[in-house]
Protein backbone atom coordinates (compact mmCIF):
# COMPACT_ATOMS: atom_id res chain seq x y z
CA UNK A 1 0.00 0.00 0.00
CA UNK A 2 1.03 3.61 -0.73
CA UNK A 3 1.16 5.80 2.62
CA UNK A 4 1.37 9.67 2.33
CA UNK A 5 1.53 11.41 5.45
CA UNK A 6 1.34 15.44 4.75
CA UNK A 7 1.10 18.50 7.17
CA UNK A 8 0.78 22.12 5.96
CA UNK A 9 4.63 22.67 6.14
CA UNK A 10 5.31 19.42 4.61
CA UNK A 11 5.84 15.27 3.88
CA UNK A 12 6.32 13.45 6.93
CA UNK A 13 6.26 10.42 5.15
CA UNK A 14 6.00 8.79 1.40
CA UNK A 15 6.47 5.12 0.61
CA UNK A 16 5.49 1.87 0.65
CA UNK A 17 3.79 0.24 3.82
CA UNK A 18 2.06 -3.14 5.06
CA UNK A 19 0.30 -1.18 7.50
CA UNK A 20 -0.87 1.45 9.46
CA UNK A 21 -2.39 2.10 12.90
CA UNK A 22 -4.25 5.07 13.29
CA UNK A 23 -5.97 7.34 16.44
CA UNK A 24 -9.69 7.58 15.03
CA UNK A 25 -12.19 9.80 16.54
CA UNK A 26 -13.83 7.15 18.27
CA UNK A 27 -11.02 5.18 18.82
CA UNK A 28 -7.46 3.95 16.87
CA UNK A 29 -7.72 1.44 14.01
CA UNK A 30 -5.43 -0.14 12.13
CA UNK A 31 -5.45 -0.32 7.55
CA UNK A 32 -4.05 -3.36 5.97
CA UNK A 33 -3.54 -4.43 2.33
CA UNK A 34 -7.07 -4.47 0.79
CA UNK A 35 -9.17 -2.65 3.51
CA UNK A 36 -12.41 -1.62 2.35
CA UNK A 37 -12.57 2.51 1.22
CA UNK A 38 -12.58 4.67 4.18
CA UNK A 39 -12.46 8.52 5.21
CA UNK A 40 -12.29 9.17 8.98
CA UNK A 41 -11.72 12.38 11.21
CA UNK A 42 -8.37 11.45 13.34
CA UNK A 43 -7.84 12.63 16.87
CA UNK A 44 -4.17 13.75 18.07
CA UNK A 45 -2.12 10.73 19.11
CA UNK A 46 0.22 8.70 17.51
CA UNK A 47 0.29 7.18 13.62
CA UNK A 48 2.31 4.04 13.34
CA UNK A 49 3.83 2.76 9.98
CA UNK A 50 4.77 -0.85 9.52
CA UNK A 51 6.97 -1.34 6.25
CA UNK A 52 9.57 -3.77 5.46
CA UNK A 53 12.25 -1.22 6.22
CA UNK A 54 10.79 -1.38 10.19
CA UNK A 55 8.45 0.50 12.45
CA UNK A 56 7.94 4.20 12.58
CA UNK A 57 5.95 6.33 14.41
CA UNK A 58 4.71 10.21 13.78
CA UNK A 59 3.11 12.15 16.07
CA UNK A 60 -0.18 14.05 14.50
CA UNK A 61 -2.46 16.65 16.42
CA UNK A 62 -5.41 15.65 14.49
CA UNK A 63 -6.54 15.03 10.51
CA UNK A 64 -8.14 13.04 8.36
CA UNK A 65 -7.26 10.16 6.34
CA UNK A 66 -9.03 8.47 3.08
CA UNK A 67 -7.84 5.28 1.47
CA UNK A 68 -8.74 4.22 -2.07
CA UNK A 69 -7.51 1.46 -4.07
CA UNK A 70 -4.69 0.75 -1.45
CA UNK A 71 -3.16 4.35 -1.65
CA UNK A 72 -3.76 5.80 2.38
CA UNK A 73 -3.84 9.50 2.03
CA UNK A 74 -3.43 11.71 5.82
CA UNK A 75 -3.32 15.26 6.07
CA UNK A 76 -2.32 16.13 9.37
Amino acid sequence: MQLDILTPDKVLYSGEVTGVKLPGAKGSFEILNNHAPIVSKLNAGSIRVRSKEGDQSFEIKGGVVELINNKITVLA
